[in-house]
């Protein structure tokens, strides 16, 4: 039997004229067009593929678009002239007598001591709040605009949504970090000339092609040493509809990290910090370089992130997106 809609009673389409049903994505007879059925047996329709959702650099382009991208990247690659022209009107910029102990004493002896002075006051607070807004503002964005349910509902697979989302953040985070010390670098040199390295504490003078390699390790430990702000940022990111609350809240983790370090009643224990070593990058630009204290800074700085960063998926993968 079949309905007047032409539905036979086990649910299969029946062809004009009562000929029978047709197989799902056959032709019918009389110049009708049959619908492609869906992929029943891999639960998708036909051509959909979740790989294809989402690319990479469809984000980059999101994210490069926004204006606190821009106004951030801004900031960072004028300061280093900032520092220069403040040196300049200060006047005294010359080279420092040799007992000067201070980074600062030190920053207009030359491109490299200036590039070292711009990422020793710029790391405990510039470049922690450009990576809590690159890796807080991401998801948390996206609930506040109400269009995270959207992207969940093209469908995107959640782990995927948050994977794209993290290495775009930590894309940006990378060349936030990475644009500030290379541009003090050519600003320094400019303003103050390519000379040798002289050592905050010592005023000892190492050549600067020796110091160059270790510079680039010194940049490559200040990438790491931000992870832990990068997952908290993160973390909070998928756990609030707020960007503000979720960038304070890595910056606070910071203020706090910093306040519990001066504690020497902490003793041994402030070695588990996430900020204790933060300026052991300094041993390294040292005339015999001392690589312990940074090595520290990298397992604690990876234990922290890779845990951080876990829970932010198994909290993501369960969370009731209603915004």
């Amino acid at each position: 039997m079949s309905d007047a809609n032409g539905t036979a009673a086990g649910g299969a389409a029946i062809g004009p004229g009562g000929s029978g049903p047709i197989a799902p994505g056959s032709t019918p007879s009389g110049g009708g067009t049959a619908v492609a059925a869906p992929d029943r047996e891999h639960g998708a329709a036909h051509g959909y593929s979740p790989k294809r959702t989402l690319p990479i650099s469809v984000e980059i382009v999101r994210q490069f678009r926004r204006r606190r991208t821009l106004v951030m990247f801004g900031l960072l690659l004028a300061l280093p002239w900032v520092l220069v022209i403040a040196f300049k009107v200060g006047g005294g910029w010359g080279r420092p007598g040799g007992g000067s102990l201070r980074i600062s004493d030190l920053a207009a002896d030359g491109g490299l001591n200036f590039a070292a002075f711009a990422l020793s006051v710029s790391a405990s607070f510039l470049l922690v709040v450009a990576v809590a807004l690159f890796c807080g503002d991401t998801v948390a964005s996206e609930a506040d605009w109400s269009s995270l349910r959207y992207l969940l509902a093209a469908p995107i697979p959640r782990d995927r949504l948050l994977r794209q989302k993290l290495i775009v953040a930590l894309g940006y985070s990378a060349a936030a970090v990475i644009c500030l010390p290379l541009m003090a670098l050519l600003a320094g040199t400019l303003a103050f000339g390519w000379n040798d390295v002289r050592v905050p504490g010592t005023g000892e003078v190492i050549p600067a092609l020796d110091v160059l390699p270790r510079f680039g390790v010194v940049i490559g430990y200040a990438l790491i040493s931000q992870l832990v702000v990068a997952a908290t940022a993160f973390l909070l990111s998928v756990s609030t509809d707020s960007p503000l609350g979720a960038v304070g809240g890595a910056v606070g983790l910071v203020i706090v990290s910093t306040i519990l370090q001066a504690v020497e009643a902490l003793g041994s224990l402030r070695e588990f910090l996430p900020t204790f070593w933060n300026t052991a990058w300094l041993d390294a630009l040292a005339p015999e370089p001392d690589f312990s204290g940074m090595i520290k800074g990298v397992s604690v700085s990876i234990t922290y992130a890779a845990i951080l960063i876990a829970f932010a998926f198994r909290r993501f993968r369960s969370k009731d997106v209603v915004s």
